[in-house]
């Protein structure tokens, strides 16, 4: 990474919050091909350990995604290390940080957390790339 583009990335965190609902559940059901009745069958899901639906993972990072695009618009997607600790609900509001680390700008702590009880639904890294991509 370029001194340009790290010079470009605003080192005041993104913070943002999200319900998400269960028709973006189901919509990104179709949208990836993970049907897992557990993320868009709420009488299933109602008999399993977390008595409703719960969010895909990647629908979680997607809208993170989608924020650091929003807030970065000329860095592209190096990498991603990301660990889904507890499970997002639809219709519990959730906070999305994304933070620049202070010596490595274009290194973003991402993490979401249920706003109810502060858990944590998401924790991980995304890595800037120069290019656009």
């Amino acid at each position: 990474m370029s001194a340009a583009l790290a010079d470009t990335v605003p080192q005041a965190p993104l913070t943002l919050r999200w319900t998400p609902t269960q028709e973006e559940f189901d919509r990104f059901a179709v949208l990836s091909g993970d049907d897992n009745p557990i993320h868009v069958d709420p009488e299933f899901s109602a008999r399993t350990r977390f008595g409703r639906t719960v969010s895909h993972g990647m629908l979680l990072y997607a809208r993170a995604y989608a924020a650091i695009r929003r807030r970065w618009p000329q860095a592209g997607h190096a990498t991603q290390t990301l660990m889904f600790p507890n499970p997002a609900y639809a219709g519990e509001e959730l906070e999305l940080v994304v933070a620049p680390d202070a010596r490595l700008p274009w290194r973003l702590a991402v993490s979401i957390r249920r706003v109810a009880d502060d858990a944590v639904v998401l924790a991980g890294e995304c890595g800037l790339a120069e290019d656009g991509r």
